[in-house]
């Protein structure tokens, strides 16, 4: 018979039946996490190394811009390539060309005298690649893992994120700062060529289109599919009104000097990760939820509430506390909404949705940064984190009332269908069991 504690450990720890159950997503998985440290270790280098190369604020956050176009237009392609392709092969070519950019900054960061166009190449050159890779790897593991382990799934993903965010920076930063940052470079080279060898062990993934020539005006299906589909609608709407609202990236600079705490914005960036993880690293009552649309509204009111809370903060603690909080409701809407996606999006569109997924990651930030700054500038950086806070509330409220469909979402009622079946109707489990 199963002692208390360990019931409590598994209602409590992450479920690990995804890693149990497939040897692919193990590897995939294990692909990710080893290539998303590596990378932190190059975005951490490629803005430090501009700087000083430069000396030009400008200059750093120009890579902001060289990579967002490319981001959202490969992202999009991606999309469309993921339902035409095999997705192993689109990922691991991805991967490939990933390491040969890795190698192009570590050969520049050798010379004498380093040139600053390659870092911006690297950059704007990586982005469009990962646009391409993103919808491509998301739309595998609804292939890899049995339908009542998807959201089980979805959190062992977020947790790798979630720690990457909270230690990858901080170690890079140790290395750059003892072995210089060639060394940073060296070490995202070497997770990719790691990260290639795993993704080259997984079975191939291949889609029933693969004989049709990928177009970008295929993405158009996958928006008619997605206005056809309110709950889907939902989704997207609740994670736009939790980045566009209540994501006050671009005030922590400002609110650390209001509160006299130069010394925390370090940690405002950093919270909402530790939140993430926190959610992340207690996520075992995640598999017990079958209603899945009502946590990603919830959530979203959550974020907004304490976002709300965190303008009438007397001091930095409140602050990080409020953001910690936000962070972890972040983490739970994530979740469920990448659970519906492939719960009960058909294969054949699995691609395109993660391609919407990306544009809207993208954009919601963007806007977000824009809207904060904005009314920060003409009513102060409490009111910005007060009217943020509170319309992301109101919309989670009226999202709730004005989309039934999403509130009463029930994964019970949604199977993974097949890449021909575009209906609404449930349909058999996804491919599983152990690579040829």
């Amino acid at each position: 018979m199963t002692s208390a504690p360990d019931r409590f450990r598994s209602r409590l720890l992450p479920d690990t039946a995804p890693w149990r159950s497939s040897r692919d997503f193990r590897l995939t998985w294990t692909a990710g996490t080893v290539t998303l440290f590596g990378s932190i270790f190059t975005m951490t280098a490629i803005p430090l190394q501009i700087a000083d190369l430069t000396g030009s604020p400008w200059a750093v956050g120009a890579v902001g811009a060289v990579e967002l176009v490319p981001a959202v237009l490969f992202g999009l392609y991606g999309g469309v390539l993921a339902d035409r392709a095999d997705r192993r092969t689109v990922a691991l070519v991805s991967e490939v060309a990933l390491a040969a950019l890795s190698a192009l900054l570590l050969a520049d960061a050798l010379l004498d005298t380093p040139a600053v166009w390659p870092l911006y190449v690297a950059a704007g050159l990586a982005a469009a690649l990962q646009g391409v890779q993103q919808p491509a790897v998301e739309a595998m593991v609804p292939r890899l893992v049995p339908h009542d382990q998807l959201v089980a799934a979805g959190a062992l993903l977020s947790l790798r994120w979630s720690v990457g965010g909270v230690v990858g920076p901080a170690a890079a930063g140790l290395l750059i700062a003892t072995a210089g940052v060639p060394a940073a470079f060296l070490v995202d080279l070497g997770t990719f060529l790691l990260s290639i060898a795993l993704l080259a062990r997984v079975r191939p993934v291949p889609s029933e289109r693969d004989a049709e020539k990928p177009r970008l005006g295929a993405f158009v299906e996958g928006a008619r599919y997605a206005a056809r589909r309110p709950d889907l609608i939902g989704t997207y709407l609740a994670d736009l009104a939790a980045t566009v609202f209540a994501l006050p990236t671009a005030l922590f600079p400002f609110l650390a000097v209001e509160l006299n705490a130069t010394w925390a914005l370090g940690l405002f960036y950093s919270a909402g990760a530790v939140g993430s993880l926190i959610a992340a690293a207690t996520s075992g009552w995640t598999g017990r939820v079958h209603r899945h649309g009502r946590p990603v509204v919830l959530s979203a009111a959550l974020v907004g509430a304490t976002t709300a809370a965190a303008a009438f903060a007397p001091g930095p603690w409140t602050v990080l506390l409020c953001l910690v909080v936000a962070g972890s409701a972040h983490w739970i809407g994530d979740t469920f909404r990448s659970a519906i996606w492939n719960q009960s999006v058909p294969d054949g569109l699995r691609g395109r949705a993660a391609g919407w997924e990306m544009l809207i990651g993208a954009a919601g930030p963007a806007l977000g940064d824009l809207r904060a700054g904005g009314l920060a500038a003409r009513q102060g950086i409490r009111a910005a984190l007060r009217t943020g806070g509170l319309l992301c509330f109101g919309s989670a409220a009226v999202l709730s009332a004005a989309v039934p469909a999403l509130w009463r979402y029930d994964q019970r009622e949604h199977r993974v269908r097949s890449a021909t079946d575009t209906s609404t109707a449930p349909s058999a489990e996804p491919l599983t069991g152990p690579a040829p």
